[in-house]
């Protein structure tokens, strides 16, 4: 298998434990990523809500140089796959796609809408296959309770993206189980992390994600896992903000979906940039007998 990989920015810079993860997990299961150093952000949401047909522009740039070298797009940030995604639909409306070809033709830029864009957990799920996944696992994840936290871009708009259900998915559950690990459901799974207004109403922000951590708790995870580097910031080096929120203490290990796949598949922490965590992850793999030699 070979796809455009693009890991968009947090997992570059502040969330680089993401990627090394993503290409260890890729590399074990033998996928190919093909880079772009051209790739430019997704405008996360943000440009969005100022200039849509700008942040169309954005994307339909980035889906045209994936498909000039003919390959799909591999996504590692739910907003980053739901930004891409949403891009490729809109092109689809003549007035935007019109709007679009003409900021991106003084570029020597076209986009015909061929690619498709997938997140690594639908690429392990569907393209890999949870059998194939399953018959690599070495260590075995079994006794560790992990509760997903899929929020919110990589379901929502649901009419639009077109997977899984926003209110009762299961993806991440099937792949957790085929790992090993003991899928904890909970209500908070689906909801919001917080992020999108942690830098204009912090306290609020704080206290959402701490209520989905407090709610994983509460039904036995011994840890999180996330699909998005951007809740992960959220869940994991926010936790000490959240704590003082919800005023618990919450001591929750936090994990990157690749992360994950990768202590079964038998990489060792380090490989996966499991010594970056604010939140010791130690209790969650003693549970496994992958303690870190740090």
């Amino acid at each position: 298998m070979k796809l455009a990989y693009y890991p968009g920015c947090v997992a570059q810079e502040s969330g680089k434990e993401l990627d090394l993860a993503t290409r260890w997990v890729c590399r074990a299961l033998g996928i190919e990523l093909v880079e772009f150093p051209t790739f430019s952000c997704c405008g996360s949401g943000f440009v969005d809500e100022a200039n849509e047909v700008l942040n169309v522009a954005i994307n339909a740039r980035n889906l045209a140089i994936a498909e000039k070298a003919g390959l799909d797009l591999l996504t590692i940030c739910s907003t980053c796959t739901g930004m891409l995604s949403l891009a490729n639909l809109r092109m689809k409306d003549p007035k935007v796609r019109g709007r679009v070809d003409g900021a991106l033709k003084p570029l020597g830029i076209e986009y015909r809408g061929s690619v498709r864009v997938k997140h690594l957990l639908r690429v392990l799920t569907e393209d890999v296959g949870l059998t194939a996944v399953k018959a690599k696992v070495v260590r075995p994840l079994a006794g560790l309770k992990v509760g997903a936290f899929y929020g919110c871009h990589l379901l929502r708009p649901a009419d639009e993206l077109g997977w899984e259900s926003p209110e009762e998915p299961h993806a991440f559950e099937d792949l957790l189980s085929a790992v090993g690990a003991d899928p904890v459901f909970y209500r908070g799974r689906v909801m919001c992390c917080g992020f999108p207004i942690q830098f204009v109403k912090g306290e609020t922000a704080s206290r959402i994600g701490g209520r989905q951590i407090l709610d994983a708790k509460q039904h036995g995870a011994h840890a999180m896992a996330t699909p998005c580097p951007l809740c992960h910031i959220s869940l994991d080096a926010y936790q000490n903000r959240a704590e003082t929120a919800v005023g618990q203490k919450l001591d929750m290990p936090v994990f990157h979906l690749p992360q994950v796949v990768g202590l079964a598949l038998g990489a060792s922490p380090e490989e996966l940039g499991l010594p970056r965590h604010l939140v010791p992850v130690e209790p969650a793999l003693a549970r496994i007998g992958a303690a870190s030699r740090a």
